[in-house]
């Protein structure tokens, strides 16, 4: 029964995620792409990102990318939020002036509609479409695996989410990922982890603040609930169109409540330290990479650290469909009596994106 409630909770998920993407994709192709070689377009311009400008045409099933160090010249009525190498970030309509070897990016600002900047196309990192209206400014992504044994009866499936909501100067996510294991002779296993966060950019280049707060169940830790809120100070050590880094350090609360009550569990509610770091590797139309990790060590329960890490490599089919492989783990070095300190595991299956990402 419990097991039948898990599949009936995360099909609702996965078909809410589904229709709520569904208003994002009827949008006119009136844009103009110019490449270096002479190729023309009259497509809708996506958005940008690891180095690739995606673009859907009316005649092509699905989105295209190109480099976009071959964009020679671009037209678009569309409002985009355009960041820069240095954390700028924009919001405005885009054109060249001509073709060139390097044009230079021309955004009318959005709040000033009267004003221009222009920007090195080399310098920009990402686009990203937005509108006025509230639906539009939504991006995100689905992640699902699936294993099959008949030999042990082994099931094993994964399933997560992921979406975004951006504007200029400030950005909010959430995420939610679950995995359940069941074979013959053995109990079920399920781990569920939402977590939410919000950054700011700041005034200084790269800079910024953020919070979150992230929700774990583990039936393999006989963790109920682990609530962790955090908050802290981040800047950008590396921002490019091959690779994105930073580092991000604060302090948080974390209570930890269990489905046993042995005798000694030790603190259970205490402050802590946050030390976090996200790694993103592209490359040109195959790969990504995304590592993020947090070590929280215990301010008031001295000598006890949480570590939890999530890895996901993406390999690109077609269009916005790529195969995914995953591994997730959470460490505790003091976990109560008889508790495990560790869980940890791998997945792989398929990713398909939707809105503007």
């Amino acid at each position: 029964m419990k097991t039948g409630h898990a599949v009936t909770i995360r099909a609702i998920i996965l078909s809410s995620t589904l229709l709520l993407s569904l208003p994002l994709f009827a949008k006119d192709k009136n844009d103009i792409l110019v490449m270096k070689n002479g190729d023309r377009f009259t497509c809708e311009i996506k958005g940008l990102s690891a180095g690739l400008l995606s673009v859907s045409l009316s005649y092509v099933d699905g989105n295209i990318s190109v480099q976009w160090s071959q964009v020679a010249h671009l037209e678009s009525d569309r409002l985009f939020l355009v960041q820069t190498e240095r954390g700028v970030v924009y919001t405005g309509k885009l054109s060249t002036s001509g073709i060139s070897e390097d044009p230079p990016i021309k955004i009318q600002l959005a709040a000033t509609p009267n004003r221009e900047v222009e920007v090195a196309q080399n310098k920009i990192i990402k686009l990203s479409q937005t509108s006025e209206g509230f639906w539009q400014r939504f991006n995100g992504a689905v992640n699902t695996g699936f294993l099959y044994s008949k030999g042990n009866q082994a099931v094993q499936y994964n399933l997560g989410s992921q979406i975004a909501y951006n504007r200029e100067r400030w950005s909010g996510q959430a995420s939610y990922n679950s995995s359940l294991s069941s074979n013959s002779g053995a109990p079920v296993s399920t781990r569920n982890q939402v977590d939410l966060g919000s950054m700011k950019l700041l005034r200084w280049n790269n800079w910024f603040y953020a919070g979150s707060g992230s929700f774990l169940q583990s039936s393999v830790q006989q963790i109920s609930l682990q609530t962790t809120l955090s908050g802290g100070v981040g800047r950008y050590l590396k921002n490019t169109n091959r690779a994105s880094i930073y580092v991000l350090g604060g302090l948080g609360w974390q209570n930890v409540g269990y489905t046993q009550n042995p005798a000694d569990q030790g603190t259970q509610n205490i402050a802590v330290g946050i030390v976090s770091t996200e790694i993103k590797a592209f490359k040109f139309k195959k790969t990504n990479l995304d590592v993020s990790a947090s070590l929280l060590p215990a301010i008031t329960d001295p000598g006890r650290v949480h570590f939890n890490t999530n890895a996901i490599y993406y390999i690109k089919l077609f269009s916005d469909l790529s195969w995914n492989f995953s591994f997730y783990g959470s460490w505790d070095s003091h976990p109560p009596p008889t508790l495990r300190g560790s869980d940890y595991g791998t997945s792989s299956g398929l990713s398909w994106t939707f809105g503007n990402r």
